[in-house]
C-alpha cells in the first residue's frame, strides 16, 4: 500500500489535475480510477500529505474542463470516431451503453454518468454528437463535476479525519469504493 501511496504523492498535484481531466475528456481515459483515486486522495489530504483545497479546485476543474473538452470532441469527430473498429482503447460496447444511458436519462446524465465508471467517459462525447446546447450541457457538467469530485474527495477526507490511523486500512477502504463503483457497471450488464 506504500507505494500506492507513494505514486499518487510523486504524482502531484499537475498529475492529479490531468488525471481528472484525461478521465472524463479523452476516449483512453475510461481505465483511470476516478472514484477509488479521489477518495484515497481524500484520505491523503486529511493526513497531511496534500491541502484538500487545493485538491478541490484541481479535481472539480480537472473533471469539469475535461467533460468540456469530450463534449467538442464529440460534437466535432464523433460521427468519425464511432465508424472505428474496436482497438485497445475503444470498443464499440462502451459507447452502445453511454449512449442508452443518456438516452435514458437525457440531460440529468451528465450529472449520473460521473458515478458510473465508463459511462462518465462516454456521455459528454455524446452530449457533444447529439447536440446538446452547450449552456445546457456546462450548468449540468459543472454540478456533476462538484458533487463527484468534491463529494468522494471530501468523504476521503472526513473519514480519514475520524478513523485513527486509517493508513493500515487503506487497502481494505480503496478495494470497497472500487466495488461499489462498479455496482452500476455490473447492473447494466445485468440487463
Amino acid at each position: 500500500m506504500e507505494y500506492l501511496q507513494n505514486s499518487i504523492i510523486t504524482f502531484g498535484y499537475i498529475g492529479i489535475f490531468f488525471t481528472f481531466f484525461a478521465e472524463s475528456g479523452f476516449l483512453f481515459g475510461f481505465f483511470l480510477p476516478g472514484d477509488s483515486l479521489l477518495f484515497t486522495l481524500g484520505l491523503l489530504a486529511s493526513q497531511g500529505y496534500f491541502h484538500v483545497g487545493i485538491l478541490l479546485v484541481l479535481c472539480v476543474l480537472g473533471a469539469i474542463l475535461g467533460d468540456t473538452f469530450g463534449y467538442f470532441f464529440g460534437k466535432k469527430f464523433g460521427p468519425r470516431v464511432f465508424k472505428r473498429e474496436d482497438s485497445f482503447f475503444f470498443h464499440k460496447r462502451h459507447i452502445e451503453r453511454a449512449r442508452i444511458f443518456y438516452e435514458e436519462h437525457g440531460k440529468k446524465a451528465v450529472i449520473l454518468a460521473r458515478f458510473i465508471p465508463i459511462v462518465r467517459t462516454f456521455v459528454p462525447i455524446f452530449a457533444g454528437v447529439g447536440e446538446m446546447e452547450y449552456k445546457t450541457f456546462f450548468s449540468y457538467n459543472v454540478w456533476g463535476g462538484i458533487l463527484w469530485a468534491a463529494g468522494l474527495l471530501l468523504l476521503g477526507y472526513l473519514l480519514g479525519g475520524v478513523v485513527p490511523e486509517i493508513e493500515r486500512y487503506l487497502t481494505y477502504i480503496i478495494a470497497t469504493v472500487i466495488v461499489i463503483s462498479f455496482l452500476p457497471v455490473i447492473k447494466m450488464f445485468r440487463k
